[in-house]
């Protein structure tokens, strides 16, 4: 009735309507409740990490974000809020393999095997190569991922796919890392980059230990192609790319702010890697200063 009074007499409409006028006045006067407050607070706050996090988050991450402001809230109570505004999260496609072998290269073995995550950072590397479609062609992403924190530690944007994109992001990842083991697994597909000479003596130089899955197996690199998967459905497909320079500022930007800094992540406890890492310093301090 209150939308509806510039159309209509207040008379007509508790007629229609079959209530009583005293009733509707009643109503207008009457302070809102304690529930219908948060109610609107809590839409306001999803609405806004929401957007936020560029319309990408589901109810999971929405609700880390409500703890985090420090609403007491369930995850049930999160999503029917954001069905009932219209929100909805995305989730990443099916993989496709687009590795490319070369049955002259020699292969090492999997010193992985899908153990990903060995407590610890500078354990893991994982890396792997994705295509980029702009109207001026193809560009091609090369990242070195640390797998205990999940975080872009290396990578390189080029428009060809030779070996140098991958030592590029490498050797990024070696000088963000400073100081590391003396054992660095890197572990990635059977890319013929990823087998060539030129890596092999790279890795032998630098302390890394080569790592890699079969061939057309997905799962054999999973964590590399998830982050793809993540890229490209909640940042990448969602633009249109005229050129390559754009692509390639655009997505070095969104790594370092929006994936490295920003995006919760499950696997992690839904904080972001850079958070995470600053978490797994101080409790390694803790443990060094208790020892």
């Amino acid at each position: 009735m209150l939308a509806e009074k510039n159309n209509f007499t207040i008379t007509r409409m508790v007629r229609l309507l079959e209530v009583s006028r005293s009733g509707y006045y009643a109503w207008r006067g009457r302070e809102p409740s304690a529930r219908a407050i948060r109610r609107e607070g809590i839409e306001q706050k999803v609405v806004w990490f929401h957007g936020d996090s560029d319309e990408v988050y589901g109810s999971p991450r929405i609700l880390a974000d409500l703890r985090a402001d420090g609403e007491t809230i369930s995850r049930k109570t999160v999503a029917k809020t954001m069905q009932r505004l219209g929100l909805v999260g995305i989730c990443p496609k099916r993989w496709k393999t687009t590795t490319i072998i070369d049955h002259a290269d020699a292969y090492p073995g999997d010193a992985v095997k899908r153990e990903w995550d060995t407590g610890a950072l500078n354990q893991v590397w994982v890396g792997d190569i994705t295509y980029l479609r702009t109207w001026e062609g193809w560009v091609y992403l090369a990242t070195v991922i640390d797998a205990h924190s999940r975080r872009v530690i290396g990578w390189a944007i080029a428009d060809h796919m030779r070996t140098d994109l991958i030592q590029d992001a490498l050797t990024m990842a070696l000088v963000l890392r400073g100081d590391r083991p003396a054992r660095v697994i890197f572990h990635t597909d059977r890319g013929t980059q990823y087998a060539s000479a030129q890596i092999t003596a790279f890795a032998a130089a630098n302390g890394i230990t080569r790592s890699m899955g079969l061939t057309g197996i997905c799962w054999d690199n999973a964590l590399a192609e998830s982050f793809f998967a993540t890229l490209k459905t909640e940042f990448y497909y969602r633009r249109v790319w005229p050129t390559r320079a754009r692509a390639t500022r655009d997505v070095g930007a969104w790594i370092e702010d929006r994936y490295n800094r920003h995006r919760r992540h499950s696997s992690i406890g839904n904080v972001s890697p850079a958070d995470f890492e600053l978490q797994y310093s101080s409790q390694t301090a803790e443990v060094q200063l208790a020892a």
